[in-house]
């Protein structure tokens, strides 16, 4: 469960201040009043925190790497994990310290190809490459995950979505091969 950050000069909670995290974007910050928030079908959301300097930081990303060196952009895992890491460095987190949760992942449409499997592999294969420890995960299943995360405390709330306010999953467009359609 969250609890709202106390105030020190007057003993009262502080009113949080949400963030929400869309695709393609990730956000870090260290005042403990910041409120991550997102909403994830087959989608990945990282935490990423650092509990001895209290920063954290919360990216989301859509597709785990692009096939056959399409490049690389702001939806896919490779790039956004990157992105998150440098950010918490640069807000003064200890590379040796992060920790991570990982959320989303959803396989909810059976004619996806996995994508949500292939998403939430790749980003457990990646934290395990960069050495940073998985502290908590909720991956898989067919059900969308709303995701709450107090970045500089490092605690974070997931639940399970009803269907009907989850977001629908778009595949990018596959790539030209040169064939004309006419009619």
């Amino acid at each position: 469960m969250l609890h709202a950050p106390i105030d020190p000069q007057f003993g009262k909670p502080l009113r949080p201040v949400r963030l929400t995290v869309m695709q393609g974007q990730a956000r870090v910050s260290g005042d403990p009043r910041v409120e991550l928030t997102t909403v994830l079908g087959s989608c990945i959301a990282c935490c990423l925190f650092d509990p001895t300097s209290h920063v954290g930081g919360m990216n989301h990303f859509l597709l785990a790497e692009p096939n056959g060196g399409d490049g690389v952009d702001e939806h896919y895992g490779v790039y956004l994990m990157e992105v998150l890491i440098n950010e918490m460095l640069a807000y003064g987190a200890n590379r040796s310290a992060l920790r991570a949760h990982l959320y989303g992942g959803a396989n909810m449409h059976p004619g996806m190809r996995g994508i949500g499997s292939s998403n939430a592999a790749f980003a457990v294969d990646f934290l395990a490459q960069e050495r940073i420890e998985l502290v908590r995960s909720s991956l898989g299943g067919g059900q969308a995950r709303r995701v709450d995360f107090r970045a500089a405390h490092g605690q974070a709330r997931c639940r399970m979505v009803d269907e009907a306010v989850a977001p629908q999953t778009t595949s990018r467009p596959a790539a030209a091969r040169g064939d004309v359609e006419l009619f």
